[in-house]
């Protein structure tokens, strides 16, 4: 096992990660019973709950290759591009410890962080069927506004690597998520469903990195006002 898998191995549980935890209890969702209740679905908080999230995070055409784009599709329990584990878990500065993500990163969202808790980061593979592929969704390169989510190699670098944004959480529980290569700490760039887009339309909207929206339009329940196309939720198991 390599030094990074010594680190972060660990199985997922209903706490997923200590910050992901905090966005409410996990409901029956999408994934297929091979993968069973150790896969967790992603889904965007523009199109459902976690009682009914309705789309979850998809490998467009159950493409296992690198590039292969990610893009949000109906639950089901029999389609295994919607299978996916978390494969690492950790503190962003565990992962600044392994080398994924740079001292920046650790300085603004880990235990170098002023004034804020020492963020939740993981990846997330793709593990049709249950099987673990070594392929994470995250960008090709370090993160710029506009760049699509693909498959990409698995704890390589923090291009993978997402962080839970806990100072930009709402109330009921939905999270935007932080690339881990971001380099712009003012508006950092997360993870985003294409505005105009409908995950039903063809051809089939990419998930891209964008910067942060926010800060001046927050309610009681999304103080940040964080739109909702960046903010996420995580489920976990099986649709019955």
């Amino acid at each position: 096992m390599s030094i990074k898998s010594k680190v972060f191995a660990a199985a997922a549980s209903l706490a997923l990660v200590g910050g992901v935890s905090a966005v409410g209890a996990m409901s029956a969702s999408a994934a297929t019973p091979s993968c069973g209740f150790s896969c967790i679905e992603v889904f965007s908080h523009d199109f459902g709950t976690h009682h009914q999230p309705n789309f979850v995070l998809d490998t467009l055409r159950q493409g296992e290759k690198v590039g292969q784009p990610q893009i949000l599709f109906r639950v089901s329990n029999s389609d295994p591009a919607e299978d996916y584990t978390i494969s690492y878990q950790g503190l962003v500065s565990d992962f600044f410890a392994a080398g994924l993500v740079s001292a920046a990163v650790d300085l603004h969202y880990g235990a170098g962080a002023t004034g804020f808790p020492d963020d939740d980061a993981y990846e997330i593979q793709y593990a049709p069927y249950g099987v673990d592929s070594g392929l994470c969704s995250g960008v090709a390169s370090t993160a710029v506004a506009g760049e699509k989510v693909t498959l990409e190699p698995c704890g390589v670098s923090a291009d993978t690597v997402w962080i839970v944004d806990s100072a930009d959480s709402t109330f009921s529980g939905y999270v935007p998520l932080i690339n881990g290569s971001d380099t712009n700490f003012s508006h950092p760039y997360v993870l985003t469903y294409p505005g105009n887009g409908y995950p039903t339309d063809i051809p089939r909207p990419v998930l891209f990195v964008t910067n942060l929206t926010g800060f001046s339009n927050g309610t009681f329940n999304n103080p940040s006002g964080v739109d909702d196309n960046q903010l996420w939720g995580f489920d976990q198991g099986v649709l019955p």
